[in-house]
Parts: C-alpha cells; structure tokens; sequence
C-alpha cells in the first residue's frame, strides 16, 4: 500500500467471528486461474495482508476476504480469503457474509422467495441463497472423509484416535474429551494449546492429497467436540486454524466436514439435519444434498445455513513515516 492511499472495507460478522470485506483501494490482482491469484496475492500482495489483518486495524483473530475476478463460469464473483497466517480455500462464515453482502451491494439482484449467489472460492464454486432477511443457506463443494479413526502420537495424550475431514479445507476432527478438556468449562487457551498439538501432529504424520489439486493438500486446522452428532441438540465445537486463530463461529467448512465424516460414518440418515454451535452460541445448520465421487473418495454435497450482521465500514490509510502502522501481532 503506498503511503497516503486508502482501502475501503465493509466490515461483518458472522456468529461473532469477523469478516472484512475490501471493497475499493486494493490493486488488481492477476491470474487466469484463482489459485493463480491466491499465489499472486500470497507472494506479491502479502504486505496488504498484514496492514489489513494484524494490528493496529486488526487483530490475531481478525478475518478478510478480497474479491476477484471469477474465472468460472457462471460466477457471479470470487473471493480470496485471508487471516493471520495466510489465505485459505474455504471459508463458510465468509461465504454466508459474501452472499448476504453481494445481494444487499446489488451485485446480484434481488429475487424471491431467494436469491442465488454463485460465489468462486479457492476449493471451487459454492452457491449461496440469500434469503429476503438475511439468512444465507450455501451448497458446499464435494466433501469427504480423508481418514477415520486414525491414529496419532500427540505430544503429552500419547497414540489418539482423530478423523481427518474435508470441507473444502482439510480438519482433523476428534472430542475433546480424548484430551481430558470439556468445552463448556474449558479455558480457551487450553483448548488452543490442545488444537494446536493435534494439528502439528497430524500434519508431521499423514501426508493429504486432493483430487482436484495438490495446492490444495494441507492441513488447515483441528476441530474439538463435544462428542454429539448435532441431531437432538446442537453439537458444540471450536475450530482453531491458521495460526492458532480460533473461530468465534461454529466453521461453515468445519460443518460441512463433519457432516461428510457422519455421512461417511452412515450415521446421517437421508435429508437429516443437524446442527452445531460455536464458543459464542452462534449457531450453524448441516444437511447432506447428494452424494457423489471425487477420484477415490465417496463425496457429499452440503448445505450448510447461518446469518452475518453488518457491524459498520472502514477507511484505511498509511501515513508516511508509519513502519508500526505496516502491520505486527503480539500473540
């Protein structure tokens, strides 16, 4: 960002977890594929990432999403996702933001009973269906079960048994029970420690692969449970990701993978709904659509509904001379 220049953000949540949404000052970014411009942005952008995301104008936990050319045909936009380590695939709080953002802006017009919005993600196109107050309800990407019940030496539990989901970003996913920490009366922080061991081990010990992609073979975060499946009552779990970045939300993709886990599992009957609730008591719904094939895995499609509130807009500028202002976190 050149000193004395300014970008523009609409600034959202959704169930408590942040989403910025730039919306003018931020330069073009080329590539004839999104991936393409998530390696552009990552190599070549990446100072824009700090200014926005880390403090003074962020914080650790602060999220971003840059809209894009689309590249897919039949995208209304796309989107590149940002945070505190980088830029994700997926983002299903995003998403919801996106598409209540992209009707209320007029990108797309308005429609009854709903309006569909066809948003271009890193993982591919997720459609999105913005109800007239605000709703949002979005058809994920094919989600699978990478691993079930696989077994992992973590630091302190010894050998624990993890699923390894995904959701159009790869989770490993396990109760937190296994830990000894219970998520109703557990400080966040052991949480975050615990999340965060999980993640380092599973991604020294199970090399990921995905069919479409290899840009898209990483481990992006772990999800702990409460242990429930969602259908009575709505299951609680924290999903800590990036850098140890903790979802205030209960984690559209992390929902998506669970339900693909269950489905995996076959103990999702056909049409069920579940439902799953984040630290805050923010909470998401999860229905299987179809089921399908991506190379070798048994695949489902998704549908996963939430809401983002509006919380104001934002201009920011650099002044000269301002090299804290550039960006930093103390974590």
């Amino acid at each position: 960002m050149a000193e004395g220049a300014a970008i523009e953000t609409v600034e959202m949540h959704t169930g408590g977890e942040p989403v910025r949404i730039v919306t003018a000052g931020y330069p073009s970014i080329p590539g004839a594929t999104i991936l393409a411009k998530r390696r552009y942005a990552r190599d070549r952008l990446d100072h824009l990432r700090r200014l926005l995301i880390f403090e003074p104008r962020g914080h650790f936990d602060m999220y971003g999403v840059i809209p894009v050319e689309p590249d897919l045909p039949g995208a209304h936009l796309a989107v590149l996702f940002m945070h505190n380590e980088g830029y994700s695939t997926m983002c299903g709080h995003a998403v919801i933001a996106v598409g209540r953002w992209a009707v209320d802006r007029g990108l797309v017009p308005r429609r009854e009973p709903e309006t569909i919005v066809n948003i271009q993600c890193p993982c591919g196109l997720v459609r999105a269906h913005v109800a007239p107050e605000g709703g949002v309800r979005f058809e994920s990407v094919p989600a699978f079960a990478f691993a079930l019940d696989r077994e992992i030496a973590i630091e302190g539990h010894g050998s624990v048994a993890v699923d390894i989901g995904y959701g159009g970003a790869f989770y490993a996913v396990a109760p937190a029970a296994r830990f000894g920490l219970d998520l109703g009366t557990g400080a966040t922080r052991d949480l975050v420690d615990c999340a965060t061991r999980v993640t380092e081990a599973v991604q020294r010990q199970v090399p990921l692969d995905h069919p479409d992609d290899p840009d898209l073979a990483f481990l992006y975060g772990t999800i702990l449970t409460d242990g429930g499946d969602g259908a009575a009552a709505p299951s609680r779990n924290v999903c800590v990701f990036a850098a140890r970045e903790v979802d205030r939300s209960p984690t559209g993709s992390g929902v998506t993978a669970r339900i693909a886990l269950q489905q995996a599992r076959g103990a999702l009957p056909a049409g069920a709904q579940r439902r799953f609730e984040s630290l805050t008591g923010a909470v998401f719904t999860g229905r299987a659509l179809a089921s399908l094939r991506v190379g070798r895995f048994e695949a489902v499609r998704v549908e996963v509904g939430g809401r983002a509130h509006y919380t104001g807009t934002a201009r920011f500028t650099l002044e000269p001379g301002d090299e804290i202002g550039r960006g930093f976190l103390l974590s």
